[in-house]
């Protein structure tokens, strides 16, 4: 588990009293403790390092499971297992791409949140009058003062699951794409929690299918939108911070409902039908 430590605030808590004390007298003396409020914060946070190396074993993890030939089989029926396998560089690098981008969102989320903190107490301080003050409040005075990095290893923990959500929706999206998908059903995430809060937007998705742009169907004219969006007019599945919506890719013309084929759809899924009935019919 990731903590903030008890240091940060102990001195927090010291340099609140100080300035109740003796009062914003000098900034060097603002200056001296908003130093050692960052460096207790840095020294208090889990090492950088550590929490790096974290992240990159829980999305190698994460890849490693869904990244299996199998399970990527069953989770998109219409492609081949051959193609599965031409692919599997694309996907090594989106996670490679995955971790760098958030060990890069880690750590500018940590550095703001520094900052945050020490705006707040210098903001703070600086108001006390020299020769120190009398303040009833101090522990809420404390609590808003820390505040701002006391809810860092929350956040640090939901940046990880949410990469690896995004991770995860990238790559099903490489192998629908490379695989001939030629739509989707949006499935929103049917939770609520602390953790998570859905966007009604979100909810008015789900079921809703969406059309991907350029792909054969589109270039054979066997299908319309009929009503349907283009998948690339809306945010992606997991593009947005801490969606876990997921996408459902369909390949085939029987997977749409009949009023998005066209003339020419029908009559090329009719054919397919007929030939699979010829097949049956040899096979008895």
């Amino acid at each position: 588990m990731i903590l903030v430590g008890n240091e940060f605030y102990a001195t927090i808590a010291a340099a609140i009293d100080d300035f109740l004390e003796y009062g914003f007298d000098n900034q060097d003396r603002l200056n001296m403790w908003l130093d050692r409020i960052q460096a207790s914060a840095r020294r208090s946070l889990i090492p950088e390092a550590a929490l790096r190396r974290t992240l990159q074993d829980t999305l190698s993890q994460m890849y490693n499971r869904v990244t299996r030939t199998a399970r990527l089989m069953k989770a998109h029926p219409g492609v081949a297992q051959y193609t599965i396998e031409l692919i599997k560089p694309k996907l090594r690098a989106e996670l490679d791409r995955r971790i760098l981008a958030s060990a890069n969102l880690i750590t500018l989320n940590r550095e703001a949140s520094i900052a945050r903190t020490l705006k707040r107490f210098a903001g703070w301080a600086s108001s006390i009058p020299m020769g120190g003050t009398e303040v009833r409040q101090r522990k809420e005075v404390k609590e808003q003062v820390r505040r701002g990095i006391s809810a860092l290893p929350f956040e640090e923990r939901r940046v990880i699951i949410d990469q690896g959500h995004k991770l995860n929706a990238a790559i099903n999206d490489i192998v629908a794409v490379d695989g001939g998908a030629i739509a989707l059903i949006w499935r929103h995430v049917n939770e609520r929690s602390e953790a998570y809060t859905p966007r009604p937007e979100h909810e008015a998705r789900d079921g809703k299918i969406y059309v991907l742009r350029d792909t054969w169907a589109l270039k054979d004219g066997l299908i319309k939108l009929a009503g349907a969006q283009y998948y690339d007019t809306i945010t992606a599945v997991g593009e947005e911070i801490y969606c876990r919506c997921t996408a459902e890719y369909l390949y085939a013309l029987r997977d749409l409902p009949g009023n998005m084929l066209t003339s020419k759809g029908r009559a090329k899924l009719e054919e397919a039908r007929k030939t699979i009935r010829r097949g049956l019919i040899h096979a008895t």
